[in-house]
């Protein structure tokens, strides 16, 4: 692994500090493109203004039409967390605008796939409704569209993925990515998409003469964790609903359903960071999609009864306990593939793909992430296909790292190795596909042969971008929670500093499977902790690490959670 350090242009740190930023802070958000405190203003009077997001004034339209026609309305959600907050925001929002019938679907991983079908337009047009909504998803889906269109429903699509050469034939489409709409952020979530159509439908009612209209900030909460859940980029505009939803969160201003989920991860409520967001509530309900029933993690966040709330949210706890047992096993499995696969003291092949029979579909994303990132190759995790016409068929996530964009290999996989792929999607970073029966193999050759056509020996290189030193007098408790109150996530990452450290003792903790450290830093001795990590130290190395609050015995101290060491 090689630590780098990012630049923080002086002349922007200098601006940031001049306008009252903290200096440490002031360093970082430089590095991270920020070049003027307005970039950091959180105010909801800066978001970008909902009529510039192409087709939310025809979507909010149609939507206040139907709720003067007292017109059934269903949405169609994806089944992780940022399709369940969109759903829960649509539903919350529509209501409190005066939609009387608003019902949700939401496909099953394994017997539906994803998007709206012909099928599930079909449930949804037996179920009375007159209008459908596709959250997160819908772009792609082009038969369903036609389908909903068929049987009578008025279709309004909203969604932030990638379009296709064809988009579909909705009445209306909310999508900041398509051809032609000039909102300046391209990164809203699913959630933010349809925050954003609520803000327009908002504007229309009061446009009707309807000015008595409710505020929507109560949403944010639920904006922000799907935002955050789904690892959009963090651009300006992302933050700044982050930013907002965390300080309701703190307040204690959320849905029953999210303090629930607090509760049940033993995370506490007052001290929301993003990272409660990403790894503690976000992994609950993506649990439900995975092994089970995304209409769990819904139910949870459309609920406003906290005995109920805590029920669901204990069932998503122990769905998401099964889902880190089952995690577990298969990377151990794939590893023990892998390592036979590679000769000893030999380099990974430039790309992964592993299956096994007893491997769970609904997990193989976040196993080939976990590969991805102990390998840095480009991973492809494969399990039988649960579906009812799979007929033995695979089913495929993958992970890519930076300089190997994964959807454009699966196009040259399907052009060299005609039939294998059934059907595939995605996009640079993360990709999906399904396999014929019995073609794993000439897929993994074919695989391996584009990302090694694609990727030299330094992109395949582990690098580990950090803030460089921290100075010791910033190594204090204080400081961690000033970094951990801020936003942080995708595309605009969480400090982490790098120096030579001298180890001046080390124990394996947590059955030997991490690392007790007590190091010296900066002339001071501190704490700190590698999880993951067995293998013993040399006395003196450099380190990337993040700075954390941590309380022993009523008192408040920094400790170092090592993330990598320069080999």
């Amino acid at each position: 692994m090689k630590i780098e350090v990012r630049d923080a242009p002086p002349r922007a740190v200098w601006a940031l500090e001049q306008a009252g930023v903290h200096p440490l802070m002031a360093r970082l958000y430089a590095a991270r493109g920020v070049h003027s405190a307005d970039s950091l203003d959180e105010a909801l009077a800066h978001l970008l203004r909902p009529d510039t997001l192409k087709g939310a004034h025809e979507a909010a339209a149609l939507l206040a039409d139907a709720i003067a026609q007292d017109a059934p309305m269903c949405i169609v959600a994806d089944y992780d967390c940022d399709g369940a907050t969109a759903c829960a925001v649509g539903i919350r929002g529509l209501r409190a605008m005066g939609a009387q019938q608003v019902s949700y679907l939401v496909p099953n991983r394994v017997d539906d796939g994803y998007g709206l079908s012909p099928a599930l337009a079909e449930r949804a047009a037996a179920s009375g409704a007159r209008v459908l909504i596709t959250v997160d998803n819908g772009i792609a889906s082009i038969a369903g569209v036609a389908r909903a269109r068929e049987l009578g429903l008025r279709v309004i699509v909203t969604d932030h993925h990638l379009p296709g050469a064809q988009l579909p034939n909705a009445h209306a489409i909310v999508n900041p990515n398509q051809p032609g709409c000039p909102f300046a952020s391209k990164a809203l979530a699913g959630v933010g998409v349809m925050f954003y159509v609520l803000l327009a439908l908002r504007a229309e009612l009061r446009a009707r003469g309807q000015a008595e209209q409710p505020k929507l900030d109560t949403l944010l909460p639920l904006v922000a964790l799907g935002t955050v859940a789904d690892v959009v980029p963090l651009d300006d505009n992302n933050r700044r609903l982050v930013a907002q939803g965390l300080r309701r969160v703190r307040a204690g201003h959320m849905p029953a359903g999210m303090a629930a989920l607090f509760a049940a991860a033993g995370r506490k409520a007052p001290q929301a960071s993003c990272f409660d967001f990403g790894f503690a509530l976000g992994p609950r309900i993506n649990a439900a999609g995975r092994l089970a029933d995304m209409t769990l993690g819904i139910e949870l966040l459309m609920s406003d009864d906290a005995a109920r709330c805590a029920d669901l949210a204990a069932q998503l706890d122990a769905i998401n306990r099964q889902r880190r047992s089952i995690e577990d096993d298969m990377r151990a499995q794939a590893l023990t593939q892998i390592d036979e696969l590679i000769a000893p003291d030999a380099a990974p092949p430039a790309a992964i793909a592993v299956y096994h029979p007893e491997f769970h579909e609904g997990v193989v994303g976040i196993v080939a992430s976990r590969l991805k990132e102990r390998l840095h190759r480009p991973t492809f995790v494969f399990a039988p296909s649960g579906a009812a016409d799979g007929a033995g068929a695979l089913k495929g996530s993958g992970r890519s790292i930076a300089g190997f964009h994964l959807r454009d290999a699966l196009c040259l996989v399907a052009e060299r190795c005609p039939g294998a792929l059934l059907k595939f999607g995605g996009h640079a970073m993360a990709a999906g596909c399904t396999l014929a029966a019995g073609r794993f193999d000439d897929f993994a050759a074919a695989f391996q042969a584009v990302a090694a056509e694609q990727l030299d020996a330094a992109t395949l290189e582990q690098r580990l971008q950090t803030d460089g030193a921290l100075p010791a007098e910033y190594l204090r408790a204080d400081i961690a929670d000033m970094l951990q109150a801020a936003v942080w996530g995708q595309g605009f990452p969480a400090p982490l500093f790098s120096q030579e450290v001298d180890v001046l003792s080390q124990r394996p903790v947590g059955d030997g499977k991490h690392l007790s450290l007590r190091l010296r830093c900066g002339g001071q001795d501190v704490g700190g902790i590698w999880f993951g990590r067995s293998e013993p130290l040399p006395p003196r190395a450099l380190l990337a690490f993040r700075l954390e609050a941590d309380e022993w015995q009523g008192e408040r101290r920094v400790r170092l959670m090592v993330q990598g060491m320069q080999e």
